[in-house]
């Protein structure tokens, strides 16, 4: 029986010893590695399958950590977390005390940059790169992994425009692939696809024209073709892309063939690769899909509606009205602030636009926010999917900030529905009429209703609704939080419950004054719950909204507090911030 070689590694010096004619069947052993324990753990499976081969080359080649190597898309990093020193704990793999299923500077040397949003690599290497050069560190090596279609974002470009005219040891690569979680789209996506096909030195070559000194494209799967380049590398000078043509989800044919539902594929066979079943049981819909079908309903009766999503087609699920109306459908790539702007232009021209952005992501796109939609009016309809906390992709992936960052723009509506039916009716609202930009946030995974699709309403700005009547205390909760709030009191004994009232406000802004007036003459305490941070949220507002007109009643704030909440289920993190059922529950009885 063949020894396991990568039982004998624990980290890159143990790699480096293995004879090079062994270095294939570790690449085969880390793939089935990697397979097992995601099958029954879950994350991101085709990334980090797509990479193995360049995963142990880069290890065996360059010696980190001292040599810098920066994973841009995290998610191509598991291969790199396994032989770092944390294969024994690959298991708790995004769990609640685990290691990051994304590189985290915290966790080890090995992960010099935190990268859990695209296309930021290439910045932080050359930033590694010129601070050795100004230490007289000259041979240390700087490599910046670029995959999954990031090259095609922005920030990239920027590096890419920079590092071209340094005199660094900055090594970026390539892992041309042609998907993100969706096919790759573009200009760029084109070019990639004429090199592949006529070769480097056939076709104008994007990377020379920057000054770098190009090489590839070659096979991304070739061990031995990998680490002889590599190893040429290290010995030219200046700024250098390689060029590797890899296929995502490599060795699990599933994976390889539906690369999409692969990308994070949840629970499946390691064996066979299947998919666990679905449950038959009638479900609540996601939240997106909500969104996608209502969008294509709403689009069959309007043709000025428009669709935008920055590479998340699927994962947003315009891919419905993509598929339904090519025409009024955009996936612009990896590109937040082009997404943000262009879709201003549209609505300029009277087109109903419906941006789809997940709220972490549009993060990215705050200037483009305030100044090409918010300062000069531009009526542009905000999706934010995956508001709150999103559970295991962590610290850079939940929605938790959205609340308080655009709750200090003018000229804006933010608006959180508590359900299906109101994210339905308020796009239904929104797609006529409106003189502001609108933001709908709503959070990820599945609602509440089986019976969804109700003929629609239109939703007056501004008022918020009173779910619950009550004698002493009142909750002011925002979007889905309504939910947490009605078990929480429906745990109390029911001689108590009438003493509580449940308003969900719905618009932070505009805030409904009128409705908060009577509630802090009528309550004796507030309490506000929110799935955003504490800090400049709802909780905030409604301080700010007592100060202002000189009430007394004491006021609680639950809600996210002034920390970078890890990674776990979204019901442990929300536990952990006071927001669960169960916490709220706690809180109410203090008042009682």
């Amino acid at each position: 029986m063949r020894k396991n070689i990568l039982n004998t590694i624990n980290f890159p010096k143990d790699l480096r010893k293995i004879p090079k004619e062994n270095l294939p069947q570790l690449a085969k052993e880390l793939r089935e590695f990697i397979i097992n324990i995601i099958a029954t753990k879950e994350g991101h499976l085709g990334a980090s399958l797509g990479v193995v081969e360049l995963t142990i080359a880069l290890h065996y080649v360059f010696n980190t950590p001292d040599d810098v190597l920066v994973w841009d898309v995290g998610h191509q990093a598991y291969g790199h977390k396994i032989l770092t020193g944390r294969k024994e704990i690959f298991h708790t793999n995004r769990q609640l005390g685990g290691i990051s299923g994304f590189p985290k500077r915290a966790e080890s040397n090995y992960d010099t940059f935190g990268v859990g949003h695209s296309s930021t690599a290439i910045s932080a290497a050359l930033g590694m790169a010129i601070a050795s050069r100004l230490n007289g560190e000259n041979t240390r090596q700087h490599i910046a992994v670029v995959g999954d279609a990031s090259i095609a974002s922005g920030m990239a470009f920027e590096a890419l425009n920079h590092a071209g005219v340094t005199d660094t040891n900055l090594l970026v690569i390539l892992n041309d692939n042609a998907i993100g979680i969706d096919p790759s789209v573009g200009a760029l996506k084109e070019y990639f696809t004429k090199v592949k096909g006529k070769g480097a030195k056939d076709a104008d070559n994007i990377f020379e024209a920057l000054n770098f000194n190009y090489t590839g494209p070659i096979d991304g799967h070739n061990l031995n073709l990998i680490i002889s380049e590599l190893e040429r590398l290290k010995a030219v000078s200046g700024p250098k892309v390689l060029h590797l043509i890899t296929t995502k989800g490599k060795g699990l044919r599933q994976a390889e063939e539906n690369q999409v539902v692969y990308h994070a594929p949840g629970k499946f066979d390691a064996l066979t690769g299947d998919l666990a079943p679905k449950s038959k049981q009638m479900e609540p819909p996601k939240f997106q899909d909500v969104f996608g079908k209502t969008l294509v309903e709403l689009a069959s009766e309007n043709e000025k509606i428009i669709g935008i999503t920055p590479a998340m087609p699927t994962g947003s699920s315009l891919k419905f009205m993509m598929d339904a109306f090519p025409k009024r459908a955009f996936d612009v790539g990896i590109a937040e602030q082009h997404a943000v702007t262009f879709a201003a232009g549209l609505a300029t021209q009277g087109f109903s636009v419906f941006c789809n952005i997940y709220s972490t992501f549009l993060q990215r796109a705050y200037d483009q926010v305030i100044h090409d939609v918010c300062l000069q009016k531009i009526p542009v309809i905000f999706c934010l999917d995956r508001a709150g906390i999103v559970g295991e992709d962590g610290a850079t992936h939940h929605g938790i900030f959205d609340l308080a960052y655009l709750n200090c723009i003018p000229n804006l509506i933010i608006f959180a529905p508590r359900n299906e039916i109101e994210l339905r009716n308020i796009m239904f609202t929104a797609q006529n009429g409106l003189k502001l930009p609108i933001f709908i946030r709503y959070p990820r995974g599945k609602g509440t209703i089986l019976n969804w699709k109700k003929p629609f309403n239109k939703i007056e700005i501004g008022l918020a609704t009173v779910l619950r009547e009550g004698s002493d205390i009142v909750v002011l909760s925002i979007g889905t939080m309504a939910n947490n709030v009605v078990r929480a009191i429906d745990m109390l004994p029911s001689s108590q419950q009438n003493k509580i009232g449940l308003v969900d406000i719905r618009f932070l802004k505009p805030l409904d004054e009128n409705l908060l007036h009577k509630i802090f003459k009528q309550y004796k305490t507030i309490l506000t719950i929110e799935d955003g941070t504490i800090l400049g949220g709802l909780g905030t507002t409604i301080v700010t909204f007592a100060s202002k007109h000189n009430y007394k009643n004491p006021i609680e704030i639950l809600g996210i507090p002034d920390v970078f909440p890890e990674h776990g289920s979204v019901a442990e993190l929300q536990d952990l911030s006071g927001i669960s059922s169960e916490k709220i529950h706690k809180t109410l009885k203090k008042y009682i």
